[in-house]
């Protein structure tokens, strides 16, 4: 045994830790499921043995499966396919994906009680193992969480959890669990009876060994004569009132683009009208066939492995320190400042926030002030947390306060001239070893690091908004940018718990490149005819979080004709739709719609109302199609036309070598403007069609619309081979840097 220690006391009750050896979280491995299964039958036989208690000698309990052996089932199956013929790879993928459940089913029917001490948090397989248990204790920890989050990479749970959480739950309670994913804090866990008792810490073991001694069962409800599941049978009246709205939600909320979600409908459904291991064994089949689709291995591939890699310092530079950040510099409290003031204090830096004068300086503060009050009265927050991260920020509009920071960031208004002025002041006070960054959306570092005395300690960190809430970053390079520069902003993005990207300089770096892509297209559509409602379902349908139009009204319409006016100024006439021109300038100039910001953009912003699309702005269109054209319209060619403008777009950064790393591109894509996440990000996408396809899609796009759907040279060329992006650009087995 190596992952699990195992002592039996007095009483003959076992006591199981699992500590996992190299490892800061236990998770489940094909050698932990050996050791566990070992450890089952060793107590289901020994008569000596009352029961066991299963607990973590680590921080947490467990982090659920290993998800790079799923990766490896993935490629398994795709060469016994070729070598056996795909009936025999997939059952080899059923039976090795149902091991766990097996064990699991096992350890629930053995005869003995088991008790699982959860001393932290616990996550898919781990939960599952817990749900398998007779009786659940967990210790008084805010930080715990408990949950089955695999729908969040394409998955569910497939060691039992459909089937436990839905005889355990009202029906409506279990679907929604399993459908979100969440995260549950121990109350609430203990509040909808997933687990049985809440200890102090010090209490937990004993707790857990003190319910078998007082005679607890070592069987489950489910497996006793006369069992009811919660919410009465499938086919009863409230059985009626559950499953059909759900499917009708399921359909809203995901378009069918999640393969796991329907899944997880069809296996609740289907498992709450069979006995246990029928049900457990039709989880199972699905559990399979999902594993094997292509959403589950991209969103996969996406979500965990390469984000992991990424958050831990995939790109970090090899051989550079690491950094001791203490104090940072924010220059401008605004909206965008003070979010970044908020995310960076929240995790004990200190703060000193600027701004041209203390009480523009102070309203920044304030506004973060009422922001986090309003998250303290919904119950998100506590009033001690919201006192203590404010507590780190200090306004004031006294350059010299810079002196001793350790990174020092600008967020300014887009403006050369202002930024300009503003990194003068800071580089006159700041120290020789502290590093600038500037947090621009559009402007290019290397231009704007020519006002730095030291180019080499000047680095782009651009945030998306809002701040709290998105995770991704995106960490520009100049041309003299060093390595210090991006080792310490790669450091600072892991302490606030983002993702970061490291993109090479240009316009619009790598994700705004693709956003304006997107928006654009929908300006075209709508100069085609096509009604805004259509272009906004048709967006959503395709697995955008929200249509080009909303977007645009978010980002302000504003900001976009500005952007394009840039565009038209520093590329030419030839570089801009002349027609999407029209079409902005007549929106803000002539009818002052600047989006949200003012309540009113392509949709109106009544006050304590949902938001409506804007009825003028038919008339604002001099193409009108009619109902019997509109009728016509294909909306799977809608669908395609917004991710593969996207996409090609992606393509185009690669082959410039703005983006350099393909999980970059798909994580910074699904993190940074929401691309289709069951496509597992813009380059994903095209490796999921393939190259042969995307390219002739692409071409007739071209033919159609224009030449914003020609594919750059790379992607002809990988089609010409019939290349993949992962094939070809495989990323480099990096270790974290210290």
């Amino acid at each position: 045994m190596t992952d699990f220690k195992l002592d039996i006391d007095a009483d003959g009750i076992a006591l199981i830790t699992w500590d996992m050896p190299g490892r800061s979280m236990n998770v489940i491995t094909m050698d932990a499921i050996a050791e566990l299964t070992v450890l089952v039958e060793k107590i289901a036989g020994d008569a000596a043995v009352k029961g066991a208690v299963i607990t973590s000698g680590k921080d947490a309990f467990c982090g659920g499966a290993d998800l790079t052996m799923l990766e490896r089932f993935a490629a398994l199956f795709a060469d016994m396919v070729k070598s056996q013929g795909e009936t025999a790879a997939a059952g080899m993928v059923y039976e090795e994906s149902r091991k766990l459940s097996l064990l699991y089913r096992r350890l629930e029917t053995s005869g003995k009680p088991w008790v699982c001490a959860l001393n932290g948090t616990a996550m898919g397989g781990g939960f599952e193992l817990a749900l398998a248990c007779h009786y659940r204790v967990a210790s008084e920890n805010p930080k715990t969480r408990l949950g089955l989050p695999e729908i969040k990479i394409g998955l569910f749970p497939g060691a039992g959890g459909t089937q436990r959480v839905a005889r355990m739950l009202q029906p409506a309670d279990a679907l929604q669990f399993l459908l979100k994913g969440d995260q549950l804090k121990v109350d609430r866990a203990k509040a909808m009876k997933l687990i049985d008792a809440v200890v102090p810490a010090d209490q937990l073991v004993s707790a857990a060994k003190e319910w078998i001694k007082a005679g607890g069962k070592g069987v489950k409800p489910w497996d006793e004569k006369g069992f009811k599941l919660p919410g009465g049978p499938v086919y009863s009246k409230a059985g009626m009132m559950t499953f059909p709205p759900a499917n009708a939600i399921y359909r809203r909320e995901t378009y069918d683009n999640y393969p796991a979600a329907r899944a997880i409908l069809q296996v609740v459904y289907e498992g709450l009208q069979l006995p246990m291991d029928t049900a457990l064994r039709v989880e199972s089949r699905w559990f399979a066939h999902i594993l094997r689709s292509k959403e589950a291995a991209a969103m996969i591939r996406s979500l965990f492995v390469s984000m992991q890699d990424l958050n831990k310092g995939a790109r970090r530079p090899v051989g550079v320190p690491p950094s001791s950040l203490k104090k940072i510099g924010i220059v401008g409290a605004g909206f965008m400042g003070a979010g970044i003031a908020q995310v960076s204090a929240a995790v004990g830096l200190d703060v000193v926030l600027i701004d041209r004068d203390q009480e523009t300086a102070d309203k920044g503060k304030a506004g973060l002030h009422k922001t986090l009050s309003d998250r303290v009265m919904k119950g998100r927050m506590k009033g001690a947390e919201r006192d203590a991260i404010l507590e780190k920020i200090t306004p004031t509009p006294d350059y010299n306060a810079l002196k001793d920071c350790d990174l020092v960031i600008e967020a300014v208004f887009e403006d050369r001239k202002v930024k300009a002025d503003v990194i003068a002041k800071i580089q006159a006070v700041i120290s020789d070893t502290a590093i600038f960054a500037s947090n621009t959306s559009t402007l290019p570092i290397t231009s704007l690091a020519t006002e730095f005395k030291d180019p080499a300690r000047f680095i782009g960190i651009h945030f998306f908004s809002p701040v709290a809430l998105m995770m991704l970053t995106e960490i520009i390079l100049g041309k003299q940018t060093g390595d210090k520069a991006l080792a310490v902003a790669l450091d600072y993005v892991r302490m606030i718990k983002k993702t970061p990207i490291v993109v090479n300089d240009s316009r619009g770096f790598y994700a705004n490149r693709c956003v304006l892509a997107y928006i654009q297209e929908g300006h075209l559509m709508l100069l085609e005819g096509i009604p805004a409602a259509l272009i906004e379902n048709a967006a959503r349908m395709a697995g955008m979080p929200v249509g080009p139009l909303s977007l645009n009204d978010e980002t302000g319409v504003d900001l976009g004709l500005k952007i394009l006016r840039a565009t038209e100024a520093d590329l030419g006439p030839a570089a801009i739709n002349p027609g999407q021109k029209k079409l902005l300038e007549d929106m803000v100039e002539k009818l002052g719609r600047f989006g949200r910001k003012n309540g009113k953009g392509f949709y109106d912003y009544p006050q304590g109302q949902p938001k409506k699309l804007w009825p003028g702005l038919a008339d604002l269109l001099s193409k009108k199609l009619s109902r019997d054209d509109v009728d016509a319209i294909d909306v799977e060619e809608l669908k395609q036309r917004f991710l593969v403008v996207q996409a090609v777009e992606a393509a185009r950064t690669f082959e410039e070598k703005v983006v350099v790393d393909v999980r970059e591109a798909d994580v910074g894509s699904i993190l940074g403007f929401g691309f289709a996440p069951f496509s597992g990000g813009t380059l994903s996408y095209i490796d999921m069609m393939g190259t042969k396809n995307f390219v002739a899609l692409c071409r007739t796009f071209e033919t159609k619309y224009g030449a914003r759907f020609a594919p750059p040279k790379l992607l002809i060329e990988m089609a010409e081979k019939n290349e993949t992006f992962y094939g070809r650009f495989a990323p480099p087995k990096q270790k974290e840097a210290a």
